[in-house]
């Protein structure tokens, strides 16, 4: 079969793609995902995201470079290599972030209010559909299956400190404190793969190839022909259309002629385009602070006695509820670290449970864990090769904390994250702060503690950003019949959880693809 379009990556944005583009019977689209299918029993358990950190076979399993900022560490850094990609594999919070984010973009026809009705138009919402919300969408976002009384009195204290309770984190503001919702649906994770890629593949027009790691994009003159793989190619008619996310794109750019002249020409590769690919980086820096609790009824308890471990599977087989139905954020809190300010600049975090190493054995005590992460990103860093050897992974560079504020709003919002687990009715059921302690007291000492124990919360954006890379139909600048799609083309990182963004970005993307512009 000749292909209409080639898309490389079966990621958030892939699926989407495959979906809307073979909904025209005309289009033959072949979509190449270097991972295999979704067939783990733990990717579709909404807990299940903690089993697959270390899965290598679905997991890309990155590490960065020496980060100078953190003490020289190198950051674990997960990325799903598995249908659905990232989106099989993440903690399923659902998070458009924050209209001023996307008008800040500045690109014609991605302000927030261009994007809403492709947020609208992905979702099966819970809720029912309203102004800020849809239905009948591919996507299922729902509400948690339960509440717990720990967060119950996280949310408690937020308000006791000014933060509003806020029941919907994708309505009408962001700003407050409450539970997440997810994209899962009756026990369930939705996925993009089985949101949106399931129903397209029972579609004639579409292929999809698992096990096929796209080693170099082909031109023909300026022109993207097709898509070297497995020692073989496939050429596309209209478009190769990269979506591999903020890694893997940049990276098959590069090895394909486009990026920055000089780097391709250290490792040998004839220059089709200089561009600043790679360049831009930008990620969600994250700290946790750790809780011994006072009653046990956190997840550390539930999994240390094999009675309640067999109540949770009970739970779960026969009625998907229980902790195993829950996503990896539980309750939130968005918040001002500073009262002058617009709008909320951080992200705290509320977990039931609490562990050294995320994916790792959970702590002996009965814990829980409180986390922040800066929402208006400054620091940025880069993606570039190491070879020519498409197996080689790309050295990548966060360089978190680069900024004054981006230290001064990781300081502060730990601060208010200890406020609010010691304010009542929190408060009471501390038994002490387990880490770091009331050794940590100073700015400075804050500061110490997030280049000692930070890193990623797996929201990597800007690697072949809107303006200098694509134009805002998401076209590669100075050659044809090529285009970027997925979290890489967003010009900054949106305030929250990627995925909603990524989503809603591929869905405005397939209808440019599909008018021909």
């Amino acid at each position: 079969m000749s292909w209409d379009y080639i898309i490389v990556g079966a990621g958030s944005a892939g699926c989407v793609l495959a979906n809307r583009l073979t909904e025209d019977p005309r289009n033959k689209v072949l979509l190449l995902e270097a991972g295999p299918r979704d067939t783990s029993r733990w990717i579709h358990v909404p807990l299940g995201y903690g089993k697959l950190f270390a899965r290598t076979d679905i997991n890309w399993a990155y590490e960065s470079e020496p980060e100078p900022a953190l003490n020289g560490r190198r950051v674990f850094t997960p990325r799903g290599k598995v249908l659905g990609g990232s989106s099989s594999i993440n903690g399923l919070v659902y998070i458009r972030g924050q209209p001023e984010d996307f008008d800040g973009w500045a690109m014609p026809g991605w302000r927030f209010d261009d994007l809403l009705p492709y947020f609208k138009k992905s979702e099966n919402q819970s809720r029912g559909a309203d102004a800020w919300h849809g239905v009948g969408g591919p996507l299922e976002v729902g509400d948690l299956p339960d509440r717990h009384e720990l967060c119950d009195a996280f949310i408690e204290s937020a308000a006791a400190l000014g933060v509003p309770r806020n029941d919907d984190f994708n309505g009408e503001r962001q700003e407050g404190a409450g539970y997440y919702q997810a994209t899962s649906c009756k026990g369930r994770r939705c996925s993009a793969a089985t949101g949106y890629l399931r129903p397209a593949e029972r579609r004639a027009n579409l292929k999809v190839q698992v096990g096929a790691l796209a080693t170099r994009i082909v031109f023909e003159g300026r022109r993207a022909a097709g898509v070297q793989f497995d020692g073989k190619t496939e050429k596309a008619r209209r478009e190769v259309i990269v979506s591999g996310g903020s890694f893997n794109s940049p990276q098959l750019l590069q090895l394909s002629g486009i990026g920055p002249a000089a780097l391709l020409r250290e490792h040998g590769i004839p220059v089709v385009q200089d561009l600043p690919v790679g360049e831009g980086l930008q990620d969600h820096f994250y700290t946790r602070t750790f809780w011994r609790c006072s009653k046990r009824i956190t997840l550390n308890d539930d999994l240390a006695s094999p009675w309640r471990k067999l109540r949770i599977g009970l739970q779960y087989v026969l009625g998907r509820r229980g902790p195993l139905a829950v996503s990896a954020g539980y309750a939130a809190a968005f918040v001002r670290t500073r009262p002058e300010l617009k709008r909320p600049d951080a992200q705290i975090y509320f977990i039931n449970f609490s562990t050294a190493r995320r994916g790792g054995v959970l702590h002996k005590h009965s814990g829980f864990t409180c986390s922040v992460s800066q929402l208006q990103v400054e620091s940025r860093g880069s993606v570039r090769i190491r070879s020519a050897d498409p197996a080689v992974p790309p050295a990548i560079r966060y360089n978190y904390l680069a900024t004054e504020n981006d230290r001064r709003v990781m300081v502060d919002g730990l601060r208010l994250a200890r406020r609010i687990v010691n304010t009542p009715p929190m408060h009471g059921y501390v038994i002490d702060e387990y880490l770091p302690g009331p050794r940590v007291r100073t700015d400075e000492e804050w500061l110490a503690f997030c280049r000692e124990a930070g890193d990623t919360v797996f929201h990597p954006t800007s690697t072949c950003s809107m303006g200098p890379v694509v134009d805002e139909r998401l076209r590669v600048r100075g050659v044809s019949g090529l285009r970027v799609i997925d979290a890489s083309v967003m010009p900054a990182v949106p305030s929250g959880n990627i995925n909603a963004a990524v989503i809603a970005a591929a869905e405005k993307g397939a209808d440019l693809v599909k008018a021909g512009v």
